[in-house]
């Protein structure tokens, strides 16, 4: 929770919060909104009363009250939800410019619920230089970037980044509540080494479990040479250009005893063109144009299930798990009459739950497909399902397990199913395996300390093993070389005062099967959004 009041802000005298069985009262309605947006330091903490962080206070422009209020789902004279309270917090909390959130009833009169509510800003503005590293290779950049200009919301960036397939130069803008709507929109332009990506899109979601109607329109446009690896190494490349388009409309009839079902209705158009790259000398095997265009229909079904915990995920921030249900799928059908290259069945389809098995342990399983079928066989076909697995020992120890699994049918050239230190094999080149089929386990022992050096940062560890392999024929790959195994040790570093990356991760890995030639220890540096 988040202490203390912003100077300035009509804030409700300390006292005891309504009881749940005054708020219980039928009838009784929202009264007075008062919005407390602290800024990043709390002075009035003689801890935090220092000279630097009054100057970071200064040079910060804090959220504005009626960006915090536009995200609240209830308004003066709504009836008093103690649930679209709860919901409100959760939706402040998905903000990046945010920290936390409170939304809490305190104080009843007259039959109106008064509401006070408490968010905390974080550092917003990036003009720096950026460093990664995973797998034996670098990602470094430039950029200036904004997450909250102005305190209004509005994202804006313009970087210059070197990564592992291309050097971009991007700029890009979001509004994610356009003239304090729920409309989202976003654009794009990405000028790169090996092409360029357009990106323009404008949606209104079902932003929260009531929502009744959504809608949205997406399109871009990507020119870029992909690549295919075995090894770590680069085996070929080839010219692929993107043309995507995607609208929808959605309806639901809101939340129904605990349950929310939703329809939408769209129709996409999705178009690659293949063709050799550009300067590759080597084996070139450039995959078949694809043109796929077809309308669909979408339902979902989602459980209202939530619990806010901590030391999970993150280091000392508040953590909303969803442990209820959620399940969707969406078939279409793409056809010559409308445009399209072939006839396929389009489907994809997913399934989540998370469960709460004791006071200490939390289970969070999902699985996924998507594909198509043509002429009755699946095609470029992907079934992956995934476990996670949390059992919180002690408010500093947690240890945590996660299975990983995925399977693939009749895959495109260009989908290559991998396994390496980019995505779970800490100790190995990155893209190190290849197949269409692929495990992995992670074991993890995470300790969250009580360290928090300048009162900037949140300090975390882990000691881990990963366990994984890849199976099936794919071209150009080499024989898959059976399970491969890696341990390591890694720092984490919660941001608690930024919004421009969670966790910072150092770690390092060493590989206990594999190639030879590969090196007996693997660095890495990179921020992630989890633990």
């Amino acid at each position: 929770m988040l202490p203390g009041l912003a100077s300035g802000s009509e804030i409700p005298p300390a006292s005891p919060p309504p009881t749940p069985a005054e708020l219980a009262v039928p009838g009784l309605v929202i009264g007075d909104i008062t919005i407390d947006n602290q800024n990043i330091f709390d002075v009035r903490d003689p801890k935090e009363d220092r000279s630097l962080y009054r100057l970071a206070n200064r040079l910060h422009i804090k959220t504005r009250p009626q960006v915090i209020r536009d995200q609240l789902l209830l308004r003066p004279g709504d009836p008093y939800s103690a649930r679209l309270l709860e919901e409100s917090e959760r939706i402040l909390r998905g903000a990046r410019y945010l920290y936390d959130a409170s939304v809490r009833a305190v104080a009843i009169h007259d039959g109106r619920v008064d509401v006070a509510v408490t968010t905390r800003d974080v550092w917003t503005l990036n003009p720096g230089i950026s460093f990664g590293r995973h797998g034996g290779k670098n990602t470094a950049g430039i950029e200036l970037e904004e997450l909250n200009a102005l305190g209004t919301g509005i994202s804006l960036s313009a970087g210059h980044k070197s990564g592992l397939d291309r050097t971009e130069t991007t700029f890009e803008v979001r509004d994610p509540h356009i003239g304090s709507s729920w409309w989202d929109v976003q654009a794009l332009y990405s000028s790169n080494s090996d092409g360029y990506r357009r990106e323009f899109s404008s949606e209104r979601p079902f932003y929260a479990l009531d929502t009744r109607w959504a809608a949205g329109v997406g399109v871009f446009d990507d020119d870029r040479v992909d690549s295919l690896y075995d090894l770590g190494e680069i085996v070929d490349q080839f010219k692929e250009h993107r043309r995507f388009a995607d609208a929808y409309g959605g309806w639901s009839r809101g939340l129904r005893n605990g349950w929310v079902q939703r329809w939408r209705f769209g129709a996409t158009y999705d178009e690659r063109e293949f063709a050799p790259a550009p300067g590759w000398t080597g084996t070139s095997t450039v995959p078949d144009n694809r043109k796929l265009v077809y309308p669909w229909v979408e339902f979902d079904l989602v459980q209202d299930d939530y619990r806010k915990l901590r030391n999970r995920d993150q280091i000392d921030r508040t953590e909303d798990f969803h442990l209820g249900t959620r399940a969707s799928v969406r078939l279409g059908w793409s056809d010559p009459a409308l445009g399209a290259d072939r006839s396929a069945l389009m489907l994809a389809a997913g399934l989540d739950h998370g469960a709460a098995l004791s006071d200490r342990v939390t289970l969070l399983s999902g699985v996924g497909v998507g594909g198509r079928v043509e002429s009755g066989v699946f095609r470029n076909t992907l079934v992956g399902g995934a476990l996670r697995y949390y059992d919180k020992q002690s408010d500093h120890f947690l240890f945590f397990t996660t299975l990983e699994g995925t399977y693939g049918r009749h895959l495109d050239l260009d989908n290559q199913v991998l396994l390496g230190g980019d995505n779970g094999l800490r100790g190995y080149p990155l893209r190190y395996q290849g197949g269409d089929r692929r495990m992995l386990l992670t074991v993890e022992q995470r300790f969250f300390s009580d360290w928090y050096p300048f009162r900037l940062f949140r300090i975390g560890a882990a000691a881990f093993v990963d366990i994984g392999r890849t199976w099936g024929e794919a071209p150009l790959n080499t024989p898959s070389l059976g399970v491969l195994k890696d341990v390591g040790v890694g720092l984490r570093i919660g941001n608690s005062r930024s919004g421009l990356g969670n966790i910072i991760h150092v770690d390092v890995a060493f590989p206990l099967d594999g190639d030879p030639s590969i090196k007996s220890v693997q660095f890495l540096v990179e921020t992630k959004q989890r633990f």
